[in-house]
């Protein structure tokens, strides 16, 4: 039996993912969450087999997600699930440690597939992603340089985040259980690390790194 964490901040797209995937005799889910900072903590409680994943969601992405999720609970394979099929996000993914990219409107076979393949330690790709492009992501990924982003600890990535959503320091503070001192620390070491000097660098950084979404 497979067990299984969502991660989805849509309800109703929550229970038809339960539903879709209770359907199948192996697959079990054993937790849910609303959000990234929920999902790694759920993730890392239940150890579960998979985690499905939202690739965009509130308080922490899906990409960070999967690099907390990879370093503390490495038995658990990541499948992320988008509605962006663009390189960049791909690439990101597999980076982060994703075993797994499958797109929103990919049939529910597709879901089974990536997930079953995931388990055994593969990487799957859904289609109109290629299977070769696979290789090719991960040899661009091992070949990259050294991202700034990677030098940031776990919280300046949390509060990077979370300040590109908007948040102030006093909310961040309040959702991380710290005080706001210690949040404005870790901004000012996040943002000096990545180079930035204002919150509009901030957020064009973030879209560009795809922890926010591109504007149509």
């Amino acid at each position: 039996m497979i067990s299984i964490v969502l991660a989805d901040d849509h309800h109703v797209v929550r229970q038809g993912l339960r539903a879709l995937l209770e359907a199948q005799a192996d697959l079990r889910i054993i937790g849910e969450a609303a959000d990234g900072l929920e999902a790694a903590r759920i993730t890392e409680n239940l150890q579960p087999d998979v985690l499905v994943l939202d690739l965009m969601m509130d308080g922490m992405n899906g990409l960070e997600v999967t690099r907390q999720v990879t370093k503390r609970a490495p038995s658990t394979s990541v499948v992320i699930l988008s509605m962006h099929g663009n390189e960049a996000y791909v690439l990101e993914a597999l980076r982060a440690g994703a075993k797994a990219y499958v797109l929103k409107d990919s049939t529910s076979s597709d879901l089974v597939n990536a997930i079953h393949s995931a388990v055994t330690g593969h990487h799957y790709l859904s289609s109109p992603l290629s299977e070769r492009a696979i290789e090719s992501y991960l040899q661009r990924t091992e070949s990259a340089e050294i991202d700034p982003y990677d030098t940031l600890t776990t919280r300046e990535r949390e509060v990077l985040h979370l300040a590109a959503q908007g948040s102030t320091s006093t909310e961040i503070a309040s959702r991380l259980q710290v005080s706001p001192r210690t949040i404005e620390t870790h901004r000012a070491n996040m943002m000096h690390k990545l180079g930035l000097r204002t919150q509009n660098q901030l957020l064009r950084y973030a879209i560009r790194r795809g922890i926010l979404p591109a504007e149509d």
